[in-house]
This record gives structure tokens, sequence and C-alpha cells, in this order.
């Protein structure tokens, strides 16, 4: 039996908007762009809606490499100011969200000594791929030498260094033999996007009472200062007008200006797809490192360690985003490819897959330029024809989504006349805000915040970062039991309902927690978690067993799983 705690499947959130009617900017889209847009306005004291038609960071952000990047291809796309933010922004969040980005030792096998010194000079002035050339070490030197120009902030990464054939195969003994030298650098990783756009959204709901977020509810039309919203989980409309609106949805940004009635055509995006595997032996070679290459085909991939697991990526194909992007088998041989092309002596196969994922990036409309090759730059579009500004963010990428956000907010405050109050640089995100950096300052910190949280203090800080501290005082205050193999518990659960707008299953496998990223969603685990998230969402019978059914469905349609229903006692 499932009792419910819940008397109106209506969320108060939702209920106070429709009864309010009115914000100062409303803003279409919650991936990290929009949520960093959000929290900086909140910042200002500006009263700001944000609505997703999902859950928050589960569109494009959800799909990422994981990785906080320089970007040192931009370079041969002559993108020196995106270089200069980006890497300016990843030594930021090392600072500022230390829970979540780390830096990451980054190695480039390379097979030639002078390669592709005629035809980058080509591709630089042209932006199209043409046949495709690997980069030999020259080349791969002049643009770590300019990169590491790029990046200096007081040692924040170590400059990079070359190695010949015998040290780089002593230093990872798998590598292809045939390789002449490695280059190595440092860039940063980043652990749980999911929870560090979860974060930001946070900071900006405690930075101003104005501020509030609705996940599952998507924007279908506007007339006038009004725009038409529609609640996913109950299907209520209903209208808020705004002095602002701002269309931060993504790839899906073009659609998103049709529904509110604005014929544009600013996207382009590419689909990237990845895989997860468990694979000791293939975890064991890369030593900690992303190993990252151009394969012959010309694009940029990457096999990156992560959570005890493989992360290899990814691909770069033109997409349409009305369809659902999903990973191919053609792509898993293409991975499979490059996982032998790199580490001839390891085998792979499909039964080491634990998770795929395939996500569309939102970038530019860029007709017959290689996608490769297409601005990972963002720009921002106002449209002041209608009753109130429309605002529309083409492009952006996770690394730059502090000052993208901030530029974004710049504009908006400019059309609603009011003033900068406050910076987002150098303002720690979250659980980044004192995060103990040494081993040392880790236990003293469990020791003093963590008290008798036992094997789980490492767990809770990893998650959570220091926020960890008031979710372990939440699940010391009542009865817990452990879920999903002891990766989560029935209070720690509650805790996410309350504080982190829970709504569907699906948002605690794939996005509050990694159980299904390191692959463990099997059907014992999402029919535990269904169960205790039942009384905590008022779920009756029928709508638990519709969860287990849509996040099975998701789980093996776009994840690469193979659930089915068992049988219940």
């Amino acid at each position: 039996m499932i009792e419910s705690t819940h008397s109106s499947p209506e969320r108060a959130a939702v209920g106070a908007l429709r009864e309010s009617g009115r914000t100062s900017v409303l803003l279409i889209g919650g991936g990290i762009n929009g949520i960093s847009a959000f929290r900086d306005l909140a910042l200002q004291g500006v009263d700001i809606v944000l609505v997703e038609r999902g859950d928050f960071a589960s569109g494009a952000s959800s799909a990422s490499s994981h990785m906080i990047h320089g970007g040192i291809r931009y370079l041969e796309n002559g993108e020196f100011r995106l270089v200069r933010e980006s890497v300016e922004e990843r030594n930021g969040l090392l600072k500022i969200a230390p829970h979540y980005v780390k830096p990451l030792q980054t190695t480039i096998p390379i097979y030639s000594t002078f390669s592709g010194i005629l035809s980058a000079p080509l591709r630089f002035l042209t932006h199209k791929s043409g046949k495709p050339q690997e980069r030999g070490a020259f080349l791969i030197k002049v643009g770590l030498t300019i990169y590491d120009t790029f990046s200096r902030d007081g040692g924040s990464v170590p400059r990079h260094r070359f190695l010949g054939r015998k040290r780089a195969l002593a230093e990872l003994p798998a590598l292809d033999p045939n390789i002449k030298y490695t280059a190595t650098y440092y860039d940063a990783s980043m652990h749980d996007p999911e929870r560090l756009a979860l974060d930001v959204l946070q900071d900006g709901l405690a930075a101003h009472p104005g501020a509030k977020a609705l996940n599952y509810v998507e924007a279908i039309g506007r007339d006038g200062d009004t725009v038409l919203l529609r609640d996913r989980e109950s299907g209520t409309e209903f209208s808020i007008a705004a002095d602002v609106v701002v269309n931060t949805s993504g790839p899906w940004t073009d659609l998103t200006n049709d529904a509110l009635g604005a014929d544009t055509s600013f996207m382009g995006g590419t689909k990237g797809s990845h895989i997860v595997l468990d694979h000791p032996e293939l975890l064991e070679a890369t030593r900690g490192r992303e190993i990252f290459f151009e394969h012959s085909d010309g694009r940029i991939v990457l096999i990156y360690p992560l959570k005890g697991r493989v992360l290899v990526g990814t691909t770069d194909i033109d997409a349409d985003p009305r369809e659902v992007a999903v990973c191919t088998e053609e792509e898993v041989d293409y991975f499979f490819d490059l996982i032998h092309h790199v580490f001839p002596q390891i085998d792979v196969d499909r039964e080491q897959i634990v998770y795929r994922f395939s996500g569309i990036r939102p970038l530019p409309r860029h007709e017959d330029t290689a996608p490769g090759f297409v601005s990972r730059d963002y720009r921002i579009e106002v449209d002041q024809k209608g009753a109130v500004p429309l605002v529309s963010l083409v492009g952006g990428k996770w690394t730059t989504f502090r000052a993208l956000g901030e530029s974004l907010s710049d504009i908006v405050l400019g059309l609603i006349d009011r003033t900068r109050t406050v910076s987002t640089a150098g303002r720690a995100i979250g659980g980044g805000r004192d995060f103990p950096r040494t081993e040392k300052a880790k236990r003293i910190w469990i020791q003093e915040y963590l008290p008798g949280a036992g094997d789980r203090a490492e767990k809770l800080l990893t998650r959570y970062g220091t926020r960890a501290a008031q979710v372990w005082e939440y699940i010391e205050h009542g009865d817990d039991a452990p879920l999903a193999g002891g990766d989560l518990s029935t209070r720690e659960l509650a805790w996410m309902v309350e504080n982190e707008m829970v709504a569907r299953l699906q948002d605690v496998i794939l996005r509050r927690t990694s159980i299904a990223f390191i692959g463990n969603a099997d059907e014992h685990v999402i029919e535990e978690i269904a169960d205790a998230l039942a009384p905590l969402l008022g779920w009756d019978r029928a709508r638990h067993d519709a969860e287990l059914d849509q996040t099975r469905e998701l789980l093996n349609d776009r994840h690469g799983l193979h659930l089915s229903s068992r049988a219940r006692g």
C-alpha cells in the first residue's frame, strides 16, 4: 500500500506563481546558462522567474563531456577571446566550485613531428575541414605555448610538458608504442554537472525572495507582455506578465521563440554522444589522466577516468533539435575504434558499457562550416518589436557559464533600467564555500560537521560539498534506512524532495545522484527508490507504476540499458 502525504497534485510554487501573475524577468530554459543568469539577476535583487519544461540541467547541460576546459582547439578557429575567457573561467571555477571542479592532467599522444603545418593555416582561414590531417608535435607545441600564456593565474594549473616515446611509455605503458611524443597539460574535470547546476540555482533562490524557479513548466504562447505557461505535472495552464522575456533554451531556442510568436533561425546544433565503461584495465591504463587527441577523421576525442568508470566521447554530427538525440551503434563502433587506436592491446566490448548518453550542443547556425569548426562562443540577440523585449541566447558552453550569465544579466539590467550591485566573479558556489582543499583539512571538516556519519561522510561531502553539513543534520533528525545498495538513504531522499525540487523518479536516478551514470540503475534499485519516493511526493499506485515505466523506457531508449519490469510479490 502506498500512502500519500500530499493533499494536492499541484505544487505550491506553481500555485504561488499563478496567484502573483507577474514578475520583472521571465527566463525560459533551465540549463546551466539560464541558471547562471538567474543567479546573477537574483543577486542584483531582480524579481525573476525561471521555468524549465523538464528537470533542471536535463537537456544539453546533462550531455557534456564533464570537462571545464580552455578549449585549446579554439585557437585553430582564431577564437582567441573565447580561449582567454575560457581559461580564466576554468581557473576561477577551480577556486569557487572546488567540490565539483578538479584539476585534470591531460595527455595528447602524438605520431609525427611536422604533420599539419601546411593544412592548419587553411583550416584557420576557411574553417572548412577538408581532408583530415593529424597535427604533429610542432603545431601542438605552438598551441600549448599560446595556451599557457592564457593560463597564467598564480599557478592554478602547471604548464605543459613534452616527452619522447621512451619516457612517455614509461608513464603510460599501455599507450600505442608507435607514438613519437606525448604532450601533457592541465585542464579541469567536472564530476557532477547536474549537481553543480543545482548549486548555482540554489544560490539564486537564496539570494532574493523574488527569485523563483520551476521545473516541468513550459512556455506555450505569448500575448503582449504575458506568456502562457503549462505545468506539465498537473496540466494546469496559467499566464504570467513580465517586463522582459529571456530565452535560454539552448538547442531549442528557435522552437521556443516560435511558441512565443517570434520567427528566428539562430541555432544549428550538433550531436555529441558518449559511452561509460566499467573496464578496470582501461581505467588503469589512463593512470588517472584524460587522454585527448584528434582521431583520423579530424574529430577531437577523449578517454577520461571518472567515478571508477571510463568516459569515452565524443562525436560532432549535425542534428535536428526536434528529434531525440541517442548514441547509435555506429557511434559505439567509432568509440571502440578510437580506444584501440590509442590502447591497441586493450579489448573492449558492449557488455562493458554501463551507460550511454547523447545531447545536442547549442551552437549557432553554421551553414557549410564543418561542425568541428563551428564557434563555441555565444552571442545575445535582443528583439524589441513586441510589447516587451525578447532576449535570446545563442551558443554558450559549460566552461564559461558564469561569465555568460553575467553578460546576459547586464543586458537584461539595461532593459529594465537597473544597475549591477554585485559581481559573481570570485563568489563561491554552493557547497564550494569553505570546501576543505587537503586530505588533512577534509578529515578535520568531517569530524566537525559530519560527526557519526562514518563511511557515509566521504560520499556526502563528494555529493554536496560543504552543504553536506545541512544534509547530515537533517538525516540525523529522523528514521533512516539505506537505499540503492547504500548509495542513498530514505532520509537523504526526503532531503532531496524538500530542498532540491525533485518531481520525478528520473530526477533522482539521473541527476541528483550518479546511480545511472556508474551503471547501478537496475530493476531493484529503481523500484526501491520509487517505493520510497511515492509517499514523499503523494503518488498513488497508478502514478508510482507510471514513473517506473517512464524511467525504464528512458534508461532503455536513451541510455542503452535493458531493464524490464519485475513481478512484484
